[in-house]
This record gives C-alpha cells, structure tokens and sequence, in this order.
C-alpha cells in the first residue's frame, strides 16, 4: 500500500507518493528532496501527542521525542490523517501534512515520487515564512536596499513560481544511490 501525501506551506506544496512501510527518517529525506532542501537543519514530526526525529545526542532535540528511524509512517499515523513536519528550528518551517488518500500499485516504490505540486521552494535559511516573504519582496524590486545583497546570497537566479516535477523526481532518485 501507498499514501499520496500532501504538505503546504506558504503558497508552496507538493503531493508525493510513499510506501505506508516507509520509516520516518527515510520519510524526512523523501520530504527534503521532495522540496528542492538539502538538510542539515534539526527536525521533528508530530502525531498528535508524540513526536519523532534523530536520536543523535548532539542534535537537542526536546525528551520524550522518539527514534524516528524505529517507526513507520502506517504505524506512526494509525487512523490520523494529518500531522506535522517542522523541519529548521530556526527558520521554523511547520508543514502540515495530509494523507490524501491510500492506492497500491503494481510494482513496488522504494521511497517516494512527486506527483505534483506548485512554486518554488524556499532557500534554505531564508528566514522562515517571514523571512522568505522579505526575500521575495526585496527580489521584486531592485530599488530595495537589500536586492542586490539577496541576489548574490542566493547566488543563481530565483523564480517563485517555477516548479519541475521531472526535476523533483531526479532529485528523488538521487536518494537512492
């Protein structure tokens, strides 16, 4: 069996295809890559009252939070529908994920595969949702005091409103090897 998930953020979401046996860190990499992320930022997922993430001692995540490697997304969701993914403290990115709805297929799906989905998505250390919104606005209008900083920080040109599912899904595939 397979869920089509779904996650927004602001005006930014993907739906993608997982295996329900998927465990949640290699759901976390799915997610990442899913996005355009590289990682390297702490995360966290939570389902209802209990939270999954790396147990690595040097990451401080809160106590209580349980191995995410040790669990599946099936048995993680039980019958919920929803739950969240932060991922950069920091930054706070909090995505709200959805179960769309769950299909078996007629060959087996290793990690994940993007569906669909709209817009770029953020860089990574924008700022968060805020942030981000500054960047976009600062990128808009080359009279801003911050426009030509943010364009040599981002370093390559930077459309909102592109989005390449091909492309999300060799980024996909690249987990794998």
């Amino acid at each position: 069996m397979h869920v089509e998930l779904e996650w927004v953020y602001p005006r930014v979401w993907r739906r993608l295809l997982v295996p329900t046996t998927i465990d949640l860190s290699r759901l976390h990499v799915a997610l990442l890559w899913g996005t355009g992320w590289q990682g390297g930022h702490l995360h966290e997922f939570v389902f209802a009252d209990a939270s999954y993430g790396p147990l690595e001692s040097d990451w401080g995540l809160p106590d209580g939070v349980i191995d995410e490697a040790s669990v599946t997304l099936e048995e993680a969701l039980g019958t919920r529908r929803t739950f969240l993914y932060v991922y950069d403290f920091g930054d706070n990115w909090r995505h709200k994920v959805k179960v769309e709805k769950t299909v078996t297929l007629g060959a087996p799906l290793s990690l994940a595969l993007c569906l669909a989905g709209e817009n770029a998505c953020p860089p990574e250390d924008v700022g968060g949702a805020p942030g981000y919104e500054d960047f976009l606005q600062a990128l808009a209008d080359p009279a801003h005091p911050e426009h030509d900083e943010l364009k040599e920080w981002i370093g390559r040109p930077f459309d909102p409103a592109a989005f390449d599912v091909a492309e999300i899904n060799q980024w996909l595939n690249h987990t794998e090897s």
